[in-house]
């Protein structure tokens, strides 16, 4: 990790676009760019909360340990969005995961004070992080029935699917986020074992493609229709 001296463009995270205007100059003051590598981690499951972290470039890999050995992915923070906020709101204000770089990632970082100030002054930045952790919970709500109830096959395909859509396709067509099948197991909650016999039977199906970590979805539909079948 070290700082980048190079400014965001104040439009791209949501702490800039729905602050006041007469704010900004705050979190100009305030902020810091900081830049990761691949495999770097902006901070570990069980830290104490120091502030939030807006991802400017990269993808950012939020995690969770699970059992002895294992880490299950709870999502992937793209452009524009925020990293650190499921640790405040608690007694202790404690990291409940733990946040991985998937490649070179540049982030803003603010300190939890000025956060918490930014909140009580900008009811719009107040007001859509409410919406976004409603629809977040949401989402934790039918991933959490999905690896209790829902065959291995049904999960991979409908987490593809969602990293389909939230992450678009190359020119290429690959999906614009290469993945691991260790990545991949870790999003479903099975052994890469399964994981790997799941993928290839997709494959062999015809609804995807692989070549190493990238990722094709010839027919996204097909796709969707086996998760809502299974």
């Amino acid at each position: 990790m070290k700082s980048d001296k190079q400014t965001c463009d104040g439009k791209t995270c949501l702490l800039c676009r729905l602050s006041l205007p007469e704010w900004l100059p705050a979190i100009h003051a305030q902020k810091k760019n900081i830049v990761y590598k691949r495999n770097d981690t902006l901070f570990q499951e069980g830290d104490s909360v120091k502030g939030m972290f807006f991802v400017f470039e990269g993808v950012v890999k939020v995690h969770k340990h699970w059992g002895t050995e294992k880490d299950l992915i709870v999502r992937f923070a793209q452009k524009g969005e925020i990293v650190g906020h499921r640790g405040i709101g608690g007694p202790e204000n404690i990291y409940p995961v733990t946040a991985t770089a998937m490649g070179p990632v540049k982030v803003c970082y603010v300190d939890l004070p000025f956060f918490n100030a930014s909140l009580r002054v900008n009811n719009e930045l107040l007001y859509q992080l409410m919406l976004f952790y409603a629809k977040e919970l949401q989402d934790a709500e039918k991933y959490m029935h999905g690896l209790a109830h829902m065959p291995v096959k049904t999960r991979l395909a409908n987490v593809l699917l969602l990293i389909y859509r939230k992450f678009g396709t190359t020119a290429e067509g690959y999906i614009n986020l290469p993945l691991t099948k260790q990545d991949l197991s870790e999003c479903i909650g099975a052994t890469y074992e399964t994981t790997f016999r799941v993928l290839n039977e997709l494959t062999a199906e015809g609804l995807v493609k692989t070549e190493g970590k990238h990722l094709i979805i010839p027919n996204p539909g097909a796709l969707a229709e086996l998760g809502k079948a299974m």
